[in-house]
């Protein structure tokens, strides 16, 4: 018998591609959100349904909440949610609007008295996060949380009170950079791809691109990782590669690496897809249910940094 009262679906890639292998894995395993986004970007699927899927994580206080960051367990709304959310909004264009307003009294509420945002909120305490996500009854302002919020407001020309502390905040920690890992370079690219002054943006990303090779965050040979320090705190083997610091051609940090390194990085990219379909993570694995829910994330996105750069996937 048919079934009746689902959304129809453009048909399925050819077997056995890397898409249609991906496809199998993302239907198996993932959440609504990340079905409803696999379809969006590669079958034609529909915004309605990934903006209807991601409203079940919105909150009263127009945060977000409920693992959405799959490492933050719990329902209350947290900073790394809401850039989430964002981050999906802004991916099948609808991050702005009054939507996005409310987001920002959102962000409002939670910032630090220098008006950016901490990390994690202490609303967290009581429900499960991961050990590698400290909480405390004062945060501090955190670029982690703050520069990719930023980025994307600034990307989708939402203005708002909230972003001009916000953004004053990200320039002096981007600009203050002496060393870093790589979660907070991928966090400071992503606030100058989009911020306003663009003479200044790109001098800085000139800037950061040096110290990135000086300080080899950037695994270069896929095949020589062991030449490549991995940051204090990450799981053996968390390593970054080029592809991960410029995930699409347009990207700033593009510059910082030749052509032969960044095909070298995509090739390891295509070649990382498991037998099951899926991409894996390389962070610091600590309940099952994280690793099962960020998976398919990782998937989608190494499926569109692959496209992006014009690689087959079927």
């Amino acid at each position: 018998m048919a079934e009746t009262g689902a959304s129809p679906l453009p048909s399925s890639p050819p077997a056995h591609t890397p898409l249609a292998r991906a496809g199998e894995f993302v239907w198996l395993t993932a959440r609504v959100l990340e079905q409803r986004r696999f379809a969006y970007h590669f079958l034609n699927g529909g915004a309605d349904a990934v903006e209807t899927a991601l409203a079940a994580y919105r909150n009263a206080d127009e945060g977000y909440g409920h693992a959405l960051e799959p490492d933050l367990r719990g329902p209350v709304s947290q900073p790394l949610h809401t850039g989430h959310a964002l981050r999906v909004l802004d991916s099948i264009g609808r991050c702005g609007g009054q939507r996005v307003e409310r987001v920002c009294r959102y962000l409002t509420s939670v910032s630090t008295p220098d008006g950016a945002l901490p990390a994690v909120h202490p609303g967290q305490r009581g429900y499960p996060a991961a050990p590698f996500v400290p909480i405390v009854d004062d945060p501090p302002s955190d670029l982690l949380a703050t520069g990719p919020v930023v980025g994307l407001l600034h990307r989708n020309q939402v203005w708002h009170a909230w972003l001009f502390r916000a953004t004053d905040f990200c320039w002096q920690a981007v600009e203050s950079l002496e060393r870093s890992h790589p979660y907070e370079v991928h966090a400071a690219v992503a606030f100058l791809e989009s911020v306003p002054d663009r003479p200044r943006a790109q001098a800085t990303a000139d800037r950061l691109g040096r110290l990135v090779r000086e300080h080899r965050l950037a695994t270069l040979d896929p095949e020589r990782p062991a030449e490549y320090p991995v940051s204090a705190g990450y799981a053996p083997g968390e390593h970054h590669y080029p592809h991960d610091f410029a995930p699409t051609p347009e990207s700033l940090a593009r510059a910082w690496f030749t052509d032969e390194e960044m095909a070298r990085s995509l090739d390891f990219l295509a070649s990382e897809q498991a037998e099951d379909g899926g991409w894996p993570i390389r962070w610091r694995q600590w309940a099952p249910s994280t690793a099962t829910e960020s998976r398919p994330i990782v998937t989608i996105e190494a499926l569109r940094t692959l496209r992006a750069y014009g690689r087959p996937i079927g």
